[in-house]
């Protein structure tokens, strides 16, 4: 199943891609401020019924040289399996867009942080056939931020940096510090203060570091269908009190959820598809499609058990 951190670790690079100068930085490799970022198709699969998807791909052009891939991972534990996957991520990626590729994990402990950077090699009787190495990123390397100013000149990586660092000692400070520049960010750029303040908040979830974060944050809902703490105030009906009002602004939410799942898998969604979820005010069916949503590979199949597989 895809969780929500999950989904932050590696999403944030995605929808923040001012972040990946400063990453790069930590890493030590270079990059220049000027550079187009594309998100590419995750899906690399060859052949049904296996199935293999990177997090994350961008394209990344800088302005000092050729394009190149970076493929990015959310590793929240140690996985042996990851050691051939990742292999074939990068010789895959390599071969289907003629580029150059770079394979970047990010991981919220020390030890498997440690494990990720491997090297993976691949071959047998003393010879090495190809070997992976990836680029890390985790709480032995991303900065503790709890300076406010600094905060506000590196937003994205002082967001990511405080998922790494969730379970440091630090971590309140790092969460007001953050909570600071979000403040004064709100009267110019609302839309990216809202998204920072619920992207922590999904993503540190009911950890002790959510905890924390929710007892300070109060703003506009980014992730719908995913229980913040301002969608659940409207939703028990805090927002005008109305019953019907609760319903309709439910299954708004998980209408957006079931939406927001099939994006981040890279499952298609079709116009007709589109409407028949947002359309519906079904609550019941709403939460097996939302249910659904984390496994099928055609977003039609959602409604494969409900009388009508054809959207």
């Amino acid at each position: 199943m895809v969780t929500s951190a999950h989904e932050g670790m590696h999403r944030i690079f995605q929808e923040r891609p001012e972040i990946l100068n400063p990453v790069f930085g930590v890493l030590g490799v270079s990059l220049p401020k000027k550079a187009t970022v594309d998100a590419v198709a995750t899906d690399v699969t060859e052949a049904r019924p296996l199935e293999r998807r990177v997090d994350t791909v961008l394209r990344v052009g800088p302005s000092d040289g050729e394009d190149f891939l970076l493929a990015i991972e959310s590793q929240s534990k140690k996985d042996p399996n990851k050691q051939s996957s990742w292999a074939y991520y990068v010789a895959y990626l390599q071969a289907k867009y003629n580029l150059p590729v770079l394979l970047l994990v990010v991981c919220q402990d020390q030890s498997t942080a440690k494990w990720a950077a491997g090297p993976f090699d691949c071959g047998t009787r003393g010879w090495t056939a190809q070997r992976t190495f990836p680029l890390v990123a985790g709480p032995h390397n991303l900065p503790v931020i709890t300076d406010g100013r600094t905060t506000a000149k590196n937003l994205a990586l002082a967001v990511l940096s405080a998922m790494a660092h969730a379970r440091s000692k630090d971590i309140d400070a790092i969460l007001e510090a953050i909570d600071r520049a979000l403040q004064e960010l709100t009267g110019t750029d609302p839309e990216t203060a809202g998204y920072f303040y619920e992207c922590l908040e999904v993503n540190l979830g009911d950890t002790p570091a959510g905890k924390k974060w929710k007892e300070i944050m109060s703003f506009v809902t980014y992730f719908p269908g995913r229980g913040t703490v301002r969608e659940t105030a409207y939703l028990e009906g805090k927002a005008e009190g109305k019953v019907e009002g609760r319903a309709e602004g439910k299954a708004e939410g998980e209408a957006k959820g079931i939406l927001f799942v099939l994006e981040v898998r890279g499952v298609p969604v079709s116009d007709s598809v589109r409407e028949r979820i947002a359309t519906c005010t079904e609550l019941a069916l709403l939460d097996v499609w939302l249910e659904r949503s984390r496994t099928v590979t055609r977003a039609e199949d959602l409604f494969a058990e409900d009388g009508g597989g054809n959207a």
